[in-house]
């Protein structure tokens, strides 16, 4: 899974002013997408704005992570996210705590939600930024960047400065300018996690695509 990676599609540097809108664009085809962060980068610096604060996962906090991911359309409904939720993480539940956390308004409302998880191949662990989301009434915020800057600290204080994965889509293209702001990029290889990762040169088509239109 090694190799040069390619130039990143967005060059523009991660800005506190910046105000990146993080939505699923269901109007283009869908196709999922690998990226990766090798080691050796800085770690971004991205205070949550004012009024907003930082919670970690506690019991019971699964319910609003199922109501963020659900609005965001991630999800057909709360109770699929909430069954996925179970399925998941809570074999794991005594690393939640440390792994899974939630941005949440100044009277405690849970809005935003970052994992700091991994996946596995056969004995081989893979760190893995998983299911960053915010909901609708609260993008625009600078809340997405304050929560990847946020899970990457974490997952280097807990993995180490290691090589970092996550999994997208085109759907996200918006996130996809975030996520290489910040060092990751579209893994070209062809198979990822031991599973096909054929469609790498028509994501990054679509991608570009997408880009020319946004800035002519």
């Amino acid at each position: 899974m090694h190799g040069n990676p390619p130039k990143a599609i967005y060059q523009t540097p991660l800005g506190i002013s910046e105000r990146l809108v993080i939505l699923l664009d269901k109007t283009i085809p869908y196709i999922p997408v690998v990226m990766r962060r090798d080691s050796g980068h800085s770690l971004p610096v991205c205070p949550l704005p004012e009024g907003f604060q930082y919670q970690k996962y506690q019991p019971g906090f699964e319910k609003d992570w199922a109501r963020i991911e659900a609005s965001v359309d991630e999800f057909e409904c709360e109770m699929d996210a909430l069954i996925h939720f179970q399925k998941s993480f809570m074999p794991y539940s005594t690393e939640l705590p440390r792994r899974c956390f939630f941005v949440a308004t100044a009277e405690g409302k849970r809005i935003g939600t970052a994992t700091a998880w991994w996946d596995y191949v056969g004995q081989r662990r893979y760190p893995l930024i998983h299911w960053v989301a915010v909901k609708p009434d609260f993008q625009g915020k600078g809340l997405g960047k304050a929560l990847i800057a946020e899970v990457l600290r974490l997952m280097t204080t807990i993995d180490g400065d290691g090589i970092f994965y996550l999994r997208t889509s085109t759907y996200s293209h918006k996130a996809i300018q975030l996520y290489e702001r910040v060092g990751f990029y579209l893994v070209k290889e062809k198979e990822v996690f031991g599973r096909p990762n054929a469609q790498y040169e028509e994501a990054v088509a679509l991608l570009q695509t997408l880009r020319e239109n946004m800035h002519p």
